[in-house]
């Protein structure tokens, strides 16, 4: 695939970037060796291998899933105005 002058003005101007006609010229040559090179990792075989996160293989670290009201409700409320077991009390404002 190959990236002619048409086809980085209409990119440009779907970005709203203003290219001038010397930048478009430039920006052609530059974006057909990017495609350049996805093509030739495209040509890499690479059946059988495993996605990876890293390079290095590791373990996630992973904590435990449990559902807790976190033991810090009395803290929570502590410089609330108006406290009932643990929660905020307020005025009403709907009649």
């Amino acid at each position: 695939m190959s990236v002619d002058l048409k086809t980085v003005k209409r990119v440009a101007h779907l970005a709203r970037i203003a290219v001038s006609e010397d930048d478009a010229q430039r920006m052609t040559g530059e974006l057909n060796a990017i495609l350049g090179f996805v093509e030739q990792l495209n040509e890499v075989d690479v059946a059988g291998v495993e996605p990876m996160t890293s390079v290095m293989p590791m373990e996630m670290k992973k904590r435990v899933d449990a559902v807790t009201d976190g033991n810090k409700a009395a803290d929570i409320v502590a410089n609330a105005p108006a406290t009932d077991e643990n929660f905020f009390l307020v005025p009403k404002v709907v009649e």
